[in-house]
């Protein structure tokens, strides 16, 4: 196994594989952390994701386990429904990486990068939904600043769309580098020159979270995750930008509470129960070697808690 996923050993270590019977890897990829969570273990693994290439990919890495892998196509939101079909009704271990991998990154045809000519797309799953093509040309200059602000929270937003609105009453946008270019002209030289990340960063992760619902997908299945794990299972969640990680720590937080009065009340009368035991008080972010070896981690946040 070639692929080295982010924050691998602090993966291992707090979702104690060892310990596991069946495990969920709702955003499989190319199979990188699940290859090592099956090395330790001699558990099953049901994995879903919404890149068919990358999911052919897994099916190769992920092939020496045989029978113990259970591989399916769609969203990690839908887990149950693939839980159904394997006859389970219970996980031990739950994962979600919700960063976009680097066969995704790496082809430029996936739309995802700023840095490589291909068509705006930046679809999980390039067979249906809204693309970036079609937002890009299509929304309401309010929109496109509220999806800006809102996912990418873009100081610019305003800017960044009239520039957009802009470009494309003159002819369309097409490609990823079409859009990186408007981007930068958006930007001031003077902020251009003191920022350290590339204009386009920011516009592209906004649009990228929007075109695919990540944040809704997100919720909706922490909303639903708890009732299938089991007695001292863990959950694992990976993000990569601070809305995703906002959002798992507040729900973490909300179901380790012991009591859900209002502050008001003196004496606890809702007879609440913690569903969860918080494990990670702050999040676990990559080491120096690392970020040095793949830089793309540097981003990355591990949040991990327990089922009482």
């Amino acid at each position: 196994m070639e692929h080295v996923p982010v924050l691998l050993e602090q993966v291992l270590f707090w979702l104690e594989p060892e310990k596991k019977k069946r495990i969920l890897d709702g955003t499989v990829g190319l199979g990188g952390h699940a290859y090592h969570l099956l090395n330790r273990s001699g558990a099953e693994l049901l994995g879903i994701d919404l890149d068919q290439d990358a999911l052919h990919k897994a099916k190769s890495n992920l092939e020496k386990f045989g029978s113990r892998v259970h591989l399916f196509w769609g969203s990690y939101v839908d887990f149950d429904l693939f839980m159904d079909q394997l006859g389970w009704d219970k996980l031990d271990g739950v994962l979600l990486d919700l960063g976009v991998s680097s066969l995704q990154l790496d082809r430029p045809e996936k739309g995802f990068s700023f840095l490589r000519e291909g068509p705006l797309d930046m679809r999980m799953d390039c067979t249906q939904g809204e693309s970036a093509y079609q937002l890009v040309n299509q929304a309401s200059f309010e929109r496109l600043k509220n999806i800006l602000w809102t996912y990418g929270e873009e100081p610019l937003a305003g800017r960044i769309a009239r520039f957009i609105v802009d470009a494309r009453s003159q002819r369309k946008i097409e490609t990823t580098l079409d859009l990186a270019r408007i981007v930068e002209k958006a930007y001031p030289p003077a902020r251009r020159a003191k920022s350290r990340k590339h204009p386009a960063t920011k516009t592209f992760q906004a649009l990228r979270l929007a075109v695919n619902s990540e944040l809704d997908n997100l919720r909706h299945f922490l909303d639903k995750i708890l009732s299938f794990l089991a007695p001292k299972g863990r959950i694992g969640i990976i993000s990569f930008h601070s809305l995703e990680d906002r959002i798992v720590k507040h729900f973490f937080k909300e179901r380790a509470k012991a009591c859900l009065c209002p502050p008001e009340v003196v004496v606890c009368q809702c007879d609440h129960r913690p569903e969860l035991k918080i494990l990670t008080r702050k999040p676990i972010t990559a080491e120096n070697k690392e970020i040095a070896l793949n830089p793309r981690s540097r981003s990355a946040k591990l949040r991990v808690a327990e089922r009482l």
